[in-house]
């Protein structure tokens, strides 16, 4: 239910049943992030979402970080799904090496899926120059955690 025009304001119409947790002024101030967190009613954290600008209602949200497996793409993808299930519903665009993680970008649908390192074999584990290719990572990877974003 949210979209790259949903603004931080409509956020508990959108979650009327969950509690959202936002920064306070003083703790904005001192972040790079004003990240929205999104819990369910037990406390169990199911979204992150972060705004284009801080301490603005009328802001829109920028990304969704994806926190829990209630949360799917319209193909069924949710961080219980692994490599393998994210390469047989989309076409990955392109695929980022950094410090921990393979990022797996899939720009229909305007997505990242992580995958951490440790779930690669031991020769991509700690080299961030080596381009990683959809072959090398195994098809039972499991998802740590995707985010949803709009420019």
């Amino acid at each position: 239910m949210l979209t790259d025009s949903t603004q931080v304001s409509d956020l508990s119409m959108v979650f009327p049943n969950d509690s959202i947790v936002k920064l306070k002024n003083e703790e904005a101030f001192q972040s790079a992030n004003y990240d929205i967190e999104v819990f369910d009613k037990s406390g169990k954290l199911l979204l992150i979402l972060s705004p284009k600008k801080m301490l603005d209602s009328t802001s829109l949200i920028s990304t969704i970080k994806i926190e829990d497996a209630r949360f799917k793409t319209k193909k069924g993808i949710s961080i219980n799904s692994t490599f393998g299930d994210i390469q047989k519903n989309y076409k990955i665009s392109s695929i980022h090496n950094t410090l921990k993680n393979a990022v797996i970008f899939v720009n229909e649908i305007n997505a990242f899926f992580t995958i951490d390192k440790k779930e690669l074999p031991a020769s991509l584990q700690f080299d961030t120059d080596t381009e990683i290719e959809a072959i090398q990572i195994p098809e039972t990877a499991k998802i740590k955690y995707f985010m949803i974003g709009w420019n």
